[in-house]
């Protein structure tokens, strides 16, 4: 039902935000490069979505952009901040408490 999905929809909201930092850790990212990468994890997030999260995220001071042009085409590219990497460990050792917690078979 509505309510359900809603609800699960608020716990991957968590998870792909701490997915983009991961990766924009590692490299500069792009949105389409974003939308590809969660893709293969089982996200199906439109950009409807997904660039408001990333404009979102650059406002909150975690991600930074700059424009670049390739094959005539304009892109936007993002790189984690100081404060990004903040929330970046932040958001791991919430996500290694929960699952030692909930994922813990004992």
């Amino acid at each position: 039902d509505a309510a359900y999905r809603g609800r699960v929809r608020d716990l991957q909201r968590g998870a792909v935000r701490l997915h983009i930092l991961h990766h924009a850790a590692q490299h500069p990212i792009t949105g389409a490069w974003m939308s590809d990468e969660l893709a293969t994890h089982g996200y199906t997030i439109s950009p409807g979505t997904l660039y408001p999260t990333l404009h979102r995220m650059e406002a909150d001071g975690e991600l930074a952009s700059r424009k670049q042009v390739t094959d005539g085409r304009a892109t936007r590219e993002y790189t984690i901040t100081h404060d990004g990497q903040r929330a970046l460990a932040d958001g791991r050792d919430t996500l290694r408490e929960l699952a030692r917690e909930v994922l813990d078979d004992t």
